[in-house]
Parts: C-alpha cells; sequence; structure tokens
C-alpha cells in the first residue's frame, strides 16, 4: 500500500508540474537549463518540456492505479517505460530549445 500512495502522489505532483509548465510557466524548470532559451521560443519549450513531464507524471498515476486491478510484478513496467519516453521528449526539447543540456 505504501508503494501504491507513493506513486500517486508522486505522479500527481509531477503531472501538476507538467500542466503548469504546459501552460507557459516555465520557472519551474532549473535556471540552467532555459538559460539558452529565447523569450520566442519560450511557450513552446514549456510545452514540449510540460508534455515530457506529463508523460512520466501519467505514467506513475496510471502504474499505481493498475497495480489495484492487476496482481503483477510486472507493471512495474509501465512506470518505467513512461518515465523513459518522458525523458526523451524532455531531452529533445532542452536540445532544440536551449541548444544543449545546459
Amino acid at each position: 500500500m505504501g508503494k501504491l500512495c507513493t506513486l500517486l502522489i508522486l505522479g500527481a505532483i509531477i503531472s501538476l508540474l507538467g500542466i503548469a509548465n504546459i501552460k507557459g510557466n516555465i520557472s519551474t524548470i532549473h535556471w540552467y537549463n532555459r538559460t539558452k532559451v529565447s523569450e520566442a521560443d519560450a511557450p513552446k519549450y514549456g510545452r514540449a518540456v510540460g508534455a515530457g513531464t506529463l508523460i512520466i507524471g501519467i505514467a506513475l498515476i496510471l502504474s499505481a492505479v493498475l497495480s489495484l486491478f492487476v496482481t503483477s510484478d510486472r507493471l512495474d513496467i509501465v512506470a518505467i517505460v513512461g518515465c523513459v519516453v518522458g525523458l526523451i521528449v524532455i531531452v529533445c526539447a532542452q536540445l532544440k530549445y536551449n541548444h544543449g543540456l545546459f
């Protein structure tokens, strides 16, 4: 039950951060990750990073919810795949709009 609550809370927090980024609030992203992002690209950067963050949050929530209905040790794969896909989206946005990872 502890793992379930942790995944739900963490997924919800990460999803809310992703939604904030999608709506244009990039202040939640580390300053050094947005140093080279132009003002014109800031909304696009926020949407892209926010989408990746939201993917991660939803994957954690989905993994927790599925664990209520399915008893399998393989459910962690949902969270892992979601995190990998979300990180790929974030890294691609970082490279495109910040012209590097840092």
